[in-house]
C-alpha cells in the first residue's frame, strides 16, 4: 500500500498551505489582499485590442504580469497567456506553503487546474494567420496552446507533479469544482496534495463580441472602476476579467508533519446543476441553494455556523437577486445575520478563474479575520437586500466561510473553509 494511503472508509482531512494569485489588483496573494482591502478597483479602459467599436470598452486586465518571472522565454511563446497565469499561480502556491516536489512525493502530489474557455488568444491568434497567410503558416503549437488541460499539463511538466493530473471545464464554477475535485481526491487517499484552482485570459475580440452580443457586460464605459457593481440597484451587467487562482491542499496529517502554515481546513463542497438554461440561473435559485445544502451537509455543519459568504455576485441582474433568494431560502432568519460581499466589484469577473481566485479571498479573510467590501454598492435593491459588506472592509471573528461559484449551464460549486482548530 502506498504511503500516505487512507485506511478504508477513513476520510482524510484537507488543509490549504499555499496560495497563487494572478489578479488585475496584484500578483502574489499580498499585494492582491492589500488591494482588496483597500477596496481598490483593477477595471479600465481595454488595452489588450481597439475596443472602441464595441458596445463594451472597459475590462478588469492583468497588466504587470512578467510571465518571464515564471518561466523561460521558451516555455513563454509556446503556451497561452491562461497557461501562464496558471503556471506562475500554480509556482507561487508551492513557494507560499515551502513545497518541494521531489522523487520522493512526485507520483503523490497531483494537479487539477481548470479554464472555462481555454487558449483564446491562440485560436483568434491562429485563424489570423490562417486567413491572412494560408494554413501552412498556423503555429504547430496551436493545438496544445488552445486545449483547456494545458494549464494541468505544463503546470505538471514544469513542476514535476507526477500525480493525477485532470482538468475542470465547468464555466464560470471551474476554479471551485477543480478544488472541491482535488480535495475528494485527498480525501480518499489518492494523492497527498494537490494544486488545484482556475486560470483565464479571454479578454480577445471574439470573446468580447460574444459577450456583448449577448448583452451581458455592463456598458459604463465613462466611468470603468464604479462600472462592477454587485448587488446594487444600478448594476447593469458583469466585467469581463482574466487571471489565475490556485491552491495547494494538502492532506491534513502531512502538512502537520511538515510543520508549515495552515490557512484553513477544507470541510466542504457541493455541486449541483440547475438543469434550467444555457445562461440564466434556476429563477427560484434552487440548483444554488442546493449547493450550499450538499457543501455544508459534506461539512457536517449547521447552516447557522456560517459567518461569512464569498458571494459569485457577478453584477448582473438575475445573478445577484437569484444568490440573494438562494442564500435566504436556505439560511433563513441566519441570512440576516451572515456577511455577503463580492470581490468581482473590484477584480471583475475571472470567468474559469474566479472560483479559484474567490477561494483564496476566503483563506485570506479567514488569516487577516477581515472581510472585503463590496465597492460600489450605493442605492439598495429592494431583492437584494443583505449585508453586503458595502464598500469598506470590515474586521470580524469569521470561523467559517464559504465560496461560491456558479456557472453557464447550470454548473453550481460551494466550498466550506474553516479556520484551522476553530
Amino acid at each position: 500500500m502506498p504511503e500516505g494511503f487512507r485506511v478504508s472508509g477513513v476520510r482524510r482531512r484537507v488543509a490549504v498551505t499555499g496560495l497563487g494569485v494572478v489578479s488585475p489588483i496584484g500578483v502574489g496573494h499580498p499585494e492582491f489582499w492589500s488591494a482588496l482591502i483597500e477596496g481598490r478597483s483593477g477595471v479600465d479602459p481595454i488595452t489588450a485590442f481597439d475596443a472602441s467599436g464595441y458596445s463594451t470598452r472597459i475590462a478588469a486586465e492583468v497588466r504587470d504580469f512578467d510571465p518571464l518571472a515564471f518561466m523561460d522565454r521558451k516555455e513563454a511563446r509556446r503556451n497561452d497567456r491562461f497557461v501562464q497565469f496558471a503556471y506562475a499561480a500554480g509556482r507561487m502556491a508551492l513557494d507560499d506553503a515551502g513545497y518541494v516536489i521531489t522523487p520522493a512525493n512526485a507520483t503523490r502530489t497531483g494537479v487539477m487546474i481548470g479554464s472555462g474557455i481555454g487558449g483564446a488568444t491562440t485560436w483568434e491568434e491562429q485563424h489570423r494567420q490562417l486567413i491572412l497567410k494560408g494554413p501552412d503558416r498556423v503555429s504547430p503549437f496551436f493545438v496544445p496552446m488552445i486545449i483547456s488541460n494545458m494549464a494541468s499539463g505544463v503546470t505538471s511538466i514544469l513542476t514535476g507533479a507526477k500525480g493525477p493530473s485532470s482538468c475542470v471545464v465547468t464555466a464560470c464554477a471551474t476554479g471551485g469544482n477543480a478544488i472541491g475535485d482535488a480535495a475528494r481526491m485527498i480525501e480518499r487517499g489518492d494523492v497527498d496534495a494537490m494544486l488545484a484552482g482556475g486560470s483565464e485570459a479571454s479578454i480577445t475580440p471574439l470573446a468580447v463580441a460574444g459577450f456583448c452580443s449577448m448583452k451581458a457586460m455592463s456598458t459604463r464605459n465613462d466611468e470603468p472602476r464604479r462600472a462592477s457593481r454587485p448587488f446594487d440597484a444600478g448594476r447593469d451587467g458583469f466585467v469581463i476579467g482574466e487571471g489565475a487562482g490556485v491552491v495547494l491542499l494538502e492532506a491534513m496529517e502531512h502538512a502537520e508533519a511538515r510543520g508549515v502554515q495552515i490557512y484553513g481546513e477544507m470541510i466542504g463542497y457541493g455541486a449541483t446543476a440547475d438543469a434550467f438554461h444555457i445562461t440564466q440561473p434556476d429563477p427560484e435559485g434552487d440548483g444554488a441553494l442546493r449547493s450550499m445544502a450538499a457543501a455544508l451537509a459534506d461539512a457536517g455543519i449547521a447552516p447557522e455556523e456560517i459567518d461569512y459568504i464569498n458571494a459569485h455576485g457577478t453584477s448582473t441582474p438575475y445573478n445577484d437577486r437569484l444568490e440573494t433568494l438562494a442564500i435566504k431560502r436556505f439560511f433563513g432568519a441566519h441570512a440576516r445575520r451572515l456577511a455577503v460581499s463580492s470581490t468581482k466589484s473590484m477584480i471583475g469577473h475571472l470567468m474559469g478563474a474566479a472560483g479559484g481566485v474567490e477561494f483564496i479571498v476566503c483563506a485570506l479573510a479567514l488569516r487577516h479575520q477581515v472581510m472585503p467590501p463590496t465597492i460600489n454598492y450605493e442605492v439598495p435593491d429592494p431583492e437584494c437586500d443583505l449585508d453586503y459588506v458595502p464598500n469598506v472592509a470590515r474586521p470580524g471573528r469569521l470561523r467559517t466561510v464559504i465560496s461560491n461559484a456558479f456557472g453557464f449551464g447550470g454548473h453550481n460549486a460551494t466550498l466550506v473553509l474553516r479556520a484551522n482548530h476553530a
